[in-house]
């Protein structure tokens, strides 16, 4: 019986079966997780490694997510032009080429190179998001477009997982602990041997997951997949697409609150490594391993709100999840810190025996430790944040049809918000040292605070469109 029914999920037209084609590209959704939770922690070791600002080492977040931006229309264009397997092929040529330029950027111990690579692999996931879940919803019944595209996504936070831990262990744990000051006071040779090692082991991994990357481009290069879909209308129809898209208003609010959804998560996501490090003098590493559990909370939530949403309409949902968000981030913003908190933390995982009991400590430490609470709420949030995407994905093409094609991909622009508001807070960390009784870190977390009040009326917009 499940087999029939796998069968079913995964049925074409003239007794095709899309199931090998379906496998390959869900593997997608891990590959695009990984690039981006590996990134995230990079703001802050380039900071330590190169001598920057918070606002000028969050250009890493302005150029990743600025590939996006750029190349999120032109995708979509090309996949209406040609097909799915040719627009897959891009992405993971661009995507394996800007992993591969690491190792000249380290070289060179450019900044600016680093920004380009970047820049040149999120051109390639560009291709890759915009193309994979329209594919995903192709490839069989259109009855069952909607559980298989949920199937696909579920992969994506086992990529973010891995590139998290592979941050963690494979490039912050590795890199010289010498803290901001004490690389001030070396001299320009020790320094700069110092930097050219810390950035070598940021480049390994990179180059590691260009080679993969660089496989997958050879597998799909060779793999027959369906065209489920064919050369489409020309510039003509596009221009009304998109007119027809700019009248409905709906459409339009709903990417703006991706925009500040992605903002929100981009900016939660890159700074609590800075938040731990100066409120409660906590090493980095630590501090990613926090980033993870922050990536469980999302996960297990996420399933808990797809059974919500059996109950509550989804503006009702992403409402109440924003306004949840809110009052977590108002509690990390003016919540209790404790600059010996790392250390305290430090000295109980080296008395800890076996990952799991270090495990046990990481847990134990948010709520055992005075002045953790504040931490502790910034994990929160990654709870709240869970369903925030699909629902306004779901929303926003509500009854598109053909048009939804296209409609996609400015939801896909939209992830530009990871590119504006990351070097907007780390402006604020930099600049905010005015006020006394706050320091610049808990300021910044003012922005995430706005766009959750943003999403709060979005939701509340659409609860009351739904009750018309």
């Amino acid at each position: 019986m499940k087999n029939k029914e796998t069968q079913g999920l995964f049925a074409g037209k003239n007794g095709a079966n899309y199931l090998f084609p379906f496998i390959i590209v869900t593997s997608l959704f891990a590959l695009w997780g990984f690039a981006n939770d590996i990134t995230n922690p990079m703001v802050a070791a380039f900071k330590n490694i190169l001598l920057i600002s918070n606002f000028e080492s969050s250009l890493v977040q302005f150029a990743f997510y600025g590939g996006y931006c750029f190349m999120a229309i032109p995708a979509a264009l090309f996949i209406r032009r040609f097909s799915y397997k040719r627009g897959i092929l891009v992405g993971l040529g661009l995507y394996s080429a800007g992993c591969m330029l690491f190792i000249p950027a380290g070289n060179a111990m450019a900044f600016w190179a680093f920004l380009i690579a970047y820049f040149v692999m999120t051109c390639g996931l560009a291709f890759l998001e915009t193309t994979s879940n329209p594919y995903v919803l192709s490839m069989g019944p259109e009855a069952s477009a909607t559980r298989r595209l949920n199937f696909a996504q579920a992969f994506n936070p086992i990529g973010s997982l891995t590139g998290m831990f592979v941050a963690k262990e494979f490039i912050l744990a590795r890199l010289n602990e010498a803290t901001e000051e004490e690389r001030k006071a070396m001299s320009p040779d020790v320094l700069a041997q110092v930097q050219q090692a810390d950035l070598d082991v940021i480049s390994g991994p990179y180059l590691m997951l260009g080679l993969v990357v660089l496989c997958f481009f050879v597998l799909f290069f060779v793999s027959r997949l369906p065209r489920t879909v064919s050369a489409n209308a020309g510039v003509d129809s596009v221009g009304r697409t998109v007119k027809n898209l700019l009248k409905n208003r709906r459409y339009v609010l709903s990417v703006v609150a991706q925009t500040f959804y992605v903002g929100v998560q981009i900016m939660v996501w890159t700074f609590i490594i800075q938040y731990a490090g100066a409120e409660l003098g906590m090493k980095k590493a630590d501090a990613q391993f926090y980033n993870m559990i922050a990536m469980v909370c999302f996960v297990s939530s996420r399933f808990i709100c797809t059974f919500l949403l059996k109950y509550l309409k989804p503006g009702l949902l992403l409402f109440t999840l924003a306004i949840g968000g809110a009052l977590l981030i108002l509690w990390t913003i003016f919540g209790g810190g404790n600059p010996e908190a790392g250390a305290l933390l430090e000295a109980k995982l080296e008395s800890a025996q076996g990952f799991m009991e270090k495990l046990s400590v990481y847990f134990q430490a948010l709520f055992q430790i005075d002045g953790m609470s504040g931490l502790a709420a910034l994990v929160g949030v990654s709870s709240c944040m869970s369903l925030m995407f699909p629902t306004i994905y779901g929303i926003a093409l509500k009854g598109m049809g053909e048009e939804a094609k296209l409609a996609s991909a400015g939801l896909i622009l939209a992830i530009g918000g990871g590119c504006i508001m990351p070097p907007m807070q780390g402006w604020l960390i930099d600049k905010a040292v005015w006020f006394d009784a706050l320091s610049s870190v808990r300021i910044s977390f003012v922005l995430p605070l706005i766009c959750f009040v943003v999403i709060a009326c979005f939701g509340r917009y659409v609860s009351v469109q739904n009750r018309k």
